[in-house]
């Protein structure tokens, strides 16, 4: 959960709707649920014409690092294309509820317009860097992972003391409340950890994870400065709180 209501600098905030950020969610569901992997698509067809249709896919349309230093006008699109295809259920999943937590607050800070470039620009920076560190591998990369890290920094320098709600594993899934940041610096943590374990080539994107986290903080830094850092303030009653 994020706190509704924060006050800033001679005003209060509170989540309004973001419309940036549900198309993002509605767009991204749409491409997933009309593509070869959702199993909906009876015109990929089945086994293992199926599998071929998903690789053809996702070789298509996502990010192959050794094909997108090679000049071609199309490869280089593929990182802003790759944002909006998504490997399965628990990766559209996955993305689109850490995308509805914490991009509905930062587009409201943002503005539409601000938040659509920022989203676009650090999503295919984040999968660009990826693929630079894996330029020999002929593995697609899809999905939203990098521009929804970027969404997550800009959250943390804007928001630092909104509190959410986050289910540990260690801890068995207790729901337990802290503050921005606290969990967002420990994910960023288990990205480099996670990166730093990973085997070579593409699988999950932990790098693009982390290049996507530093641009949004970077670029809230830069963009907002410290005296636009919105602090929690106490809400009279936690309704329209989100689960992350």
């Amino acid at each position: 959960m994020i706190g509704n209501w924060n006050r800033t600098v001679g005003r209060v905030v509170r989540n309004r709707p973001a419309p940036v950020t549900y198309a993002l969610i509605a767009l991204c569901c749409l491409i997933f649920l009309i593509g070869p992997a959702s199993g909906f698509n009876p015109g990929y067809g089945s086994g293992d014409e199926l599998l071929a249709a998903q690789r053809a896919y996702f070789r298509r349309w996502g990010v192959v690092p050794g094909e997108l230093f090679e000049g071609a006008p199309r490869a280089a699109l593929t990182p802003a294309t790759a944002l909006f295809v998504h490997g399965s259920w628990v990766h559209l999943l996955g993305n689109m509820l850490f995308l509805y937590v914490f991009g509905t607050m930062t587009e409201d800070r943002m503005g539409r317009v601000e938040f659509t470039l920022f989203y676009l620009g650090c999503g295919y920076l984040a999968l660009l860097g990826y693929a630079a560190a894996n330029a020999e591998s002929s593995q697609s990369l899809v999905g939203a992972s990098g521009a929804i890290s970027a969404v997550l920094g800009a959250f943390l320098y804007l928001f630092p003391r909104a509190r959410v709600t986050s289910l540990l594993p260690f801890l068995f899934f207790l729901p337990l409340r802290f503050p921005a940041w606290v969990v967002l610096p420990f994910w960023a943590a288990l990205q480099w950890v996670a990166a730093g374990r990973a085997a070579q080539g593409p699988g999950v994107a932990y790098l693009a994870h982390l290049v996507g986290f530093g641009l949004g903080v970077l670029y809230a830094w830069a963009r907002f400065g410290r005296t636009a850092r919105v602090k929690a303030a106490p809400a009279p009653a936690p309704e329209g709180e989100n689960q992350p």
